[in-house]
């Protein structure tokens, strides 16, 4: 998220595919969100409003998921990616730092 608000080409183009392709979903975990606007302030603001990303809450379950992780924003991607009666397959986390 804070490549996107850092002007990344491949995180602008991943952020228009979501939102001009049909079957291109593109999440935000909250708490993902929360962590990128503390790094780079202004960026959970400029993301929420776009079109074609959509804000996953923190309801119960992933909070009850998170509560055992370290951080909490690592944690809400991986709880989001998993596989759901909507997403059978699970999500791909787009990310820059694939060691986290």
């Amino acid at each position: 998220m804070t490549a996107a608000g850092g002007s990344s080409i491949l995180a602008s183009r991943l952020i228009h595919r979501a939102h001009a392709e049909p079957g291109w979903y593109l999440y935000a975990p909250a708490c993902a969100l929360v962590e990128a606007d503390r790094t780079r302030p202004g960026t959970a603001e400029h993301l929420a409003s776009l079109p074609g990303v959509t804000l996953l809450d923190l309801d119960l379950a992933a909070a009850l998921a998170i509560a055992q992780q370290q951080t909490w924003a690592t944690a809400h991607s991986q709880y989001a990616a998993q596989p759901t009666p909507d997403r059978p397959d699970g999500a791909v986390i787009a990310t820059t730092t694939p060691h986290r």
